[in-house]
């Protein structure tokens, strides 16, 4: 498919997910109020701090969360050569969730959970490379010791589970379904400075990720050490999923999905495939989010809940309409 249309398309998308974004949240707001809220930043009034205090900030952490994990999505499915790759494949989330989890129990919020968080995210990624580099860090091996940190940290959440309180047991809980609410624009700032240099630094390497996903024996005969370019890109791809996970929980789906249909639409060259995941991974997290306000308003779900049942669904039609398990 011409390569054009298509992102002319996600652009489209993306721009009516914004509008959308703005437009809906817990409290229904006219159109004409939002405007005048967005065209006069400094005037003061209920409609102007819900828009400018709490919908941009949600909107830009969804857009900086989306477009990160299907972006994370596509590295990790080049490195690993696995189109069932997905940023919390490695176990990133598992540390994640262990520090945030250790956070709510002993009453730490704010950028102390933030921060308890992303160290549980980077220990867990500092184990799983270890044990891989132990092993010429091979995709097997690099699969396997994410595999292993998944388990054991899970298993750790769970113990922990078991001692605490029904309450914090509920509040763990709820922050690994993945939630935007309530951000700070220190978090978003501060997530923003550290995901934006190294998205676009992802891309300019596009070249390089296409060759890796030749094989190894080809990546070296054409003048690249895999070894070192997947430590690389493995290390980007993971201090960014560490990020977002820090500030919005596991948000299941997007890196999966996402990289997935991009492929399908525009092949598996890396240098057009990685912008149009940040297109399309902004895009849905919005739309997610969105849906997610609106279904029980004034309630609000969780919105890796909202990912989930689309990506369940999309996957599910996808078994259902391929043929191939027949000839197995």
């Amino acid at each position: 498919m011409r390569k054009a249309p298509v992102f002319l398309f996600l652009t489209l998308v993306f721009l009516a997910s914004t509008a959308l974004s703005l437009l809906t949240g817990g409290t229904a707001l006219p159109l004409s109020e939002v405007l005048e809220a967005l065209l006069h930043p400094h005037d003061e009034g209920l409609v102007h701090t819900l828009v400018w205090d709490l919908r941009l900030p949600r909107l830009v952490m969804a857009m900086l969360v989306g477009a990160s994990l299907a972006a994370c999505g596509a590295i990790y499915q080049a490195i690993l050569r696995n189109p069932l790759a997905e940023p919390y494949t490695l176990g990133v989330s598992g540390g994640g969730a262990l520090g945030a989890t250790i956070a709510i129990v002993c009453g730490i919020a704010g950028p102390g959970m933030v921060l308890l968080c992303f160290t549980g995210c980077c220990l867990s990624m500092a184990l799983v490379m270890g044990m891989a580099a132990a092993r010429h860090f091979t995709n097997a091996m690099l699969i396997l010791s994410g595999v292993i940190m998944s388990f054991l940290f899970s298993s750790l959440v769970m113990f922990i589970f078991a001692v605490a309180s029904s309450r914090e047991v509920h509040a763990s809980i709820l922050w690994l379904m993945g939630s935007l609410s309530a951000q700070d624009p220190a978090f978003v700032k501060a997530l923003a400075a550290l995901v934006i240099p190294l998205l676009l630094g992802l891309i300019c390497f596009s070249r390089e990720l296409n060759v890796l996903t030749l094989g190894d024996e080809r990546a070296r005969h054409l003048g690249l050490d895999p070894r070192r370019a997947k430590i690389l890109f493995f290390l980007a791809a993971s201090l960014i999923t560490a990020a977002c996970v820090s500030v919005s929980g596991v948000i299941s789906f997007v890196g999966l999905l996402v990289p997935h249909l991009m492929r399908r639409l525009l092949g598996p060259n890396h240098r057009a495939l990685l912008p149009a995941c940040l297109l399309a991974g902004a895009s849905l997290l919005m739309l997610s989010d969105a849906l997610a306000q609106l279904v029980l308003r004034p309630l609000e779900l969780p919105v890796g809940v909202i990912t989930g049942i689309l990506g369940g669904t999309f996957f599910l039609v996808l078994l259902i309409r391929t043929r191939s398990w027949e000839v197995m």
